[in-house]
């Protein structure tokens, strides 16, 4: 195990359509360690897309892991976790819920639906910095993910 070095660059969905969510992440992980390279989709519509390499998306690389929001336009995210957990080609992508909701009723729907963390959005940006590099070190430094070298 080793924090200090990744090996290749971490590929990210970001499940979000609140902008200034996804440019808070973004500054987040400049402040990790690794290298990562972040997709953003903004519904549940086109993270499915995405994900099984539909229209634009056809050329989509398989993310590393999927932070995923729920309360998504289209399709909101827990429609997203059902349907890439069921699936046998993406189930083995974790999920991380990054949601602003904290209501115990989300929390446990999303682990039901087998979600591999579930993280309330936090208030300021130096919480936005422990997460990224909490993600960064638990899930790329420490996990062993399924299509990592």
């Amino acid at each position: 195990m080793n924090l200090d070095k990744v090996k290749r660059p971490m590929h990210i969905l970001m499940v979000e359509d609140n902008p200034d969510d996804v440019s808070l992440m973004r500054r987040a992980l400049k402040e990790c360690r690794g290298s990562h390279h972040i997709n953003v989709v903004k519904d549940g519509v086109e993270a499915m897309s995405y994900l099984n390499h539909e229209g634009n998306y056809a050329e989509s690389t398989r993310p590393d892991i999927i932070l995923l929001d729920l309360n998504l336009p289209r399709k909101d995210g827990r429609e997203v976790l059902a349907e890439v957990k069921m699936d046998p080609d993406l189930k083995s992508i974790p999920v991380v819920v990054l949601t602003s909701s904290q209501a115990p009723e989300d929390v446990l729907t999303v682990y039901k639906l087998m979600a591999n963390c579930y993280i309330s959005k936090p208030l300021d940006f130096n919480q936005y910095i422990m997460i990224a590099k909490s993600i960064e070190d638990f899930w790329f430094g420490i996990a062993k993910l399924p299509n990592s070298p």
